[in-house]
């Protein structure tokens, strides 16, 4: 798992990897992002990486692996995720616009205070994954596996849960405006506290 080192500002944030800084207070943010973006192409696999509050413009994280990870309030945008390998990571309060989750696998990630807009996930697995208190606005999930993934808090407008096994994920006191689960296994799927 990732070292947690302070940024050496003071500012309480995170230093991103292979620096002494976070990102707000790099001084070339596009090189840094470039070295990021440089470490994570070098193979399919990266471990223990942090890249809090980065900036991922049109990436393509695609058929990489990533385990023990930080992009806490990192923002992605028009980001390609197919056949992505996601373990025990932390995308907290992150944002994701226009970006496409295909045949992607998350295990054990936290997507907890995200935001995803005009986002797809399709023939997903995001098993045991939590998106407590997050925002998805047009976004859907498309003969995805979600089993005893949590929703818990979430607030979902036109979101689709089309074809997905939703067994054993928490909906509770979510918001739901508009939104669709047509042909998923609603009755597995937990609404409303359970009765002890």
């Amino acid at each position: 798992m990732f070292a947690i080192t302070l940024c050496a500002a003071g500012c309480g944030r995170h230093a991103i990897s292979g620096s002494s800084l976070c990102f707000e207070h790099q001084a070339d943010r596009g090189r840094e992002t470039a070295r990021i973006i440089g470490l994570i192409a070098q193979g399919g696999a990266t471990a223990d990486l942090v890249a809090d509050g980065m900036v991922f413009d049109g990436v393509d994280f695609s058929e990489r692996s990533f385990s023990g990870c930080a992009f806490r309030r990192a923002r992605f945008k028009g980001c390609a995720f197919s056949r992505l390998v996601v373990r025990s990571c932390f995308f907290d309060f992150a944002e994701f616009e226009n970006c496409v989750f295909e045949k992607s696998d998350f295990n054990f990630v936290s997507f907890a205070g995200a935001r995803f807009i005009d986002c797809e996930f399709f023939e997903a697995e995001i098993i045991h994954t939590n998106f407590l208190g997050a925002g998805l606005r047009k976004t859907s999930f498309r003969d995805s596996n979600l089993y005893n993934s949590r929703f818990i808090c979430a607030d979902m407008e036109e979101a689709i849960f089309s074809n997905c096994n939703v067994t054993r994920v928490h909906f509770l006191e979510s918001r739901r405006e508009k939104v669709s689960f047509k042909s998923s296994n609603t009755a597995d799927a937990i609404f409303v506290e359970e009765s002890e």
